[in-house]
């Protein structure tokens, strides 16, 4: 089957909770169907970042070609409608050569911003922007509340989005109808077995380096960039000042990647048009099914 050519057009959509198996199921896909995988993940397009956001090893990368990995630089930042635009010339590309576009994250704005073809909204001026940033967490959020802006499935510990949606007055993204010729693939995994998932992979991250990735990146950038912000990395903070031990840590990182899991279930499950899945060899018979019609 790795020989099959496409036409331009299918568009292969992998999501799910974090620590569901969407790589895995991306990789076997891409390995199947002629496919290279685009990431839908707002924290692994920021270079130097591995360990901490489980971005797909080198050996994954050297044997399917992955895009938007290692794209943006942890000072400068990034943001969904720079990736709705690299995303669809990714996608083209891919589709130009013959091959299969799997895109494949848990990141649900990203996603939704090229099956749904997002209008973002445009930006505030730089005096706002400034203003903004130089609130803190705390502000930012009391801001929200008292402007009766609604924050549901908003992460508000990411100040970032918080910002944008104090910007945008709590409107959303102007969207379309669903991409044709997609096919969305969700992965749902019961929720016990997900948290030992989750606890495993953390234990796997920190028994690969992840203290040492910290503390580099952390002398590097300081604490207040946007990646550091991320799960794996700010709840680091108070271990670097002493006021923390590993294993505190280490259970911090577990309640805030299920805490994402949840967000992301949330998110989701609103979207009828994915199929969801148990079984890798069910999602292989309904993509062979869509992909042969």
């Amino acid at each position: 089957m790795a020989s099959r050519h496409y036409p331009r057009g299918p568009l292969v959509v992998i999501v799910g909770e974090t620590a569901s198996g969407k790589t895995k199921l991306a990789m076997t896909v891409a390995e199947l169907f002629n496919g290279e995988i685009i990431s839908a993940d707002s924290w692994t397009v920021y270079k130097g970042f591995d360990i901490g956001t489980a971005k797909p090893t080198l050996q994954e990368q050297a044997l399917i070609p992955h895009h938007l990995i290692d794209i943006a630089d942890a000072d400068h930042g990034f943001n969904a409608a720079e990736y709705k635009r690299l995303a669809l010339q990714s996608i083209d590309d891919i589709s130009k050569r013959g091959r299969l576009p799997i895109m494949a994250g848990g990141t649900g704005l990203y996603v939704d911003s090229i099956i749904y073809d997002y209008s973002f909204l445009p930006p505030a001026t730089a005096s706002i922007r400034n203003y903004l940033n130089g609130l803190s967490l705390d502000e930012l959020q009391h801001k929200v509340i008292e402007k009766g802006i609604n924050s549901q499935d908003i992460d508000t510990n990411n100040k970032r989005r918080l910002i944008r949606l104090f910007e945008s007055n709590g409107k959303r993204p102007i969207k379309s109808s669903l991409r044709e010729n997609t096919i969305l693939l969700g992965i749902r995994l019961p929720e016990e077995k997900l948290l030992d998932r989750i606890r495993l992979r953390v234990d796997h991250m920190i028994n690969s380096g992840l203290v040492e990735e910290v503390g580099v990146l952390a002398e590097k950038y300081g604490w207040d960039v946007e990646p550091m912000k991320g799960i794996g990395y700010r709840e680091f903070v108070e271990y670097y000042n002493g006021t923390q031990t590993l294993e505190e840590t280490r259970l911090r990182v577990v309640k805030s990647t299920l805490n994402l899991a949840k967000r992301q279930r949330t998110w989701f499950k609103r979207n009828n048009s994915i199929r969801w899945v148990n079984e890798q060899s069910e999602a292989i018979d309904i993509l062979t099914t869509f992909l042969n019609n």
